[in-house]
C-alpha cells in the first residue's frame, strides 16, 4: 500500500492511503512478551509503516510532516530548516525533498544520525548554550523555519510525562528564538493534557498566528497534537534572553 502523488514542491508522496490493508496476526512467541507482539501486530498492520518503507522513509512519522504542510503550507524551496530531535531522520528527509537544491536542513540529535543526502547533521543536546552556538556557526544566517517532533521518555504517570514534553518543547522554543528569521515559522508536537497552555501562551506573545493540529498519521490512540507557530514577531537573541 502506497500513497498517492500531489506532486507539490518536491514533498514527497500524498499521505492519505487507500487500498485494503490484509491484518496479519502474530501468534505470541514463548520468549516475546504480549506487549512486544501487540507492539509487532500494529507495525505490521500499519499503512503509515507500509509506505514510510516503500517510499524510503526512515520511520512513518514522515507523513505527519507531509500531512502539516499540506494543511499549512510552510514548507518552501530554499528555505534553511533545523529539525530538531530528528533522529532517524524522516521529518530531515521530507525537507531535504521540499526545500530543494537551494534549500538547507540541519537535522540535530543527541544520536548520531545516519547520513541523508542534501542534509547537514550535528550531535548535540538542545540544551546545552554549545549546540546553539554551533548551529549558529554551521549555517551561518538566520533560520526560516525550526521543527520538533521530539518525545520523552514516558514513566506512566500522566503528568509526569506531560511536564516532560512540555519542558522539550520550550528548549525547541528557546532554540528558535535563537535562530529564527523574523517572520519565521516554529513547529513543534506536545501531548494534549493541560500542561501546554503556558506554551501556548507564549507562543502567542511571540508569533503572529498559533495554530492546532493532529495529522491523520498520527496514531489515532495518541494524544499527541502539533503547534504550528508562524510570523515570528521578533528578532535573534541569545539563549539567555531567550530563556529569561
Amino acid at each position: 500500500m502506497t500513497a498517492r502523488n500531489h506532486g507539490r514542491r518536491g514533498s514527497g508522496k500524498s499521505a492519505r492511503l487507500s487500498g485494503r490493508n490484509l491484518a496479519v496476526r502474530i501468534r505470541t512467541a514463548r520468549r516475546r512478551k504480549s506487549s512486544s507482539t501487540r507492539w509487532l501486530q500494529r507495525q505490521l498492520n500499519d499503512p503509515y509503516v507500509i509506505a514510510a518503507k516503500n517510499d524510503g522513509y526512515r520511520s512513518r512519522s514522515a507523513f505527519k510532516l507531509i500531512q502539516l504542510d499540506e494543511k499549512f503550507r510552510f514548507l518552501k524551496k530554499g528555505q534553511t530548516a533545523v529539525d530538531l530531535g530528528a533522529a532517524p531522520g524522516g521529518w530531515s528527509q521530507v525537507l531535504v525533498k521540499a526545500l530543494g537544491p537551494n534549500g538547507t536542513v540541519l537535522a540535530v540529535d543527541k544520536a548520531e544520525i545516519a547520513h541523508i543526502g542534501g542534509c547537514k547533521t550535528l550531535v548535540g543536546d538542545i540544551t546545552d548554550l554549545q549546540t546553539v552556538n554551533t548551529i549558529r556557526s554551521i549555517l551561518k544566517s538566520p533560520v526560516d523555519i525550526v521543527l520538533s517532533d521530539m518525545s520523552p521518555s514516558t514513566t506512566g504517570h500522566h503528568s509526569t510525562d506531560h511536564i516532560r514534553i512540555v519542558a522539550l518543547a520550550e528548549g525547541a522554543m528557546d532554540i528558535a528564538r535563537c535562530v529564527l528569521v523574523s517572520g519565521g515559522v516554529f513547529i513543534t508536537k506536545v501531548w494534549q493534557g493541560g500542561s501546554e497552555q503556558k506554551l501556548l501562551a507564549e507562543l502567542k506573545q511571540d508569533f503572529v498566528q498559533v495554530n492546532h493540529f493532529k495529522p491523520e498519521a498520527s496514531r489515532s490512540d495518541s494524544s499527541e497534537i502539533y503547534m504550528i507557530a508562524t510570523g515570528y514577531r521578533g528578532h535573534i537573541q541569545s539563549l539567555n534572553s531567550a530563556k529569561g
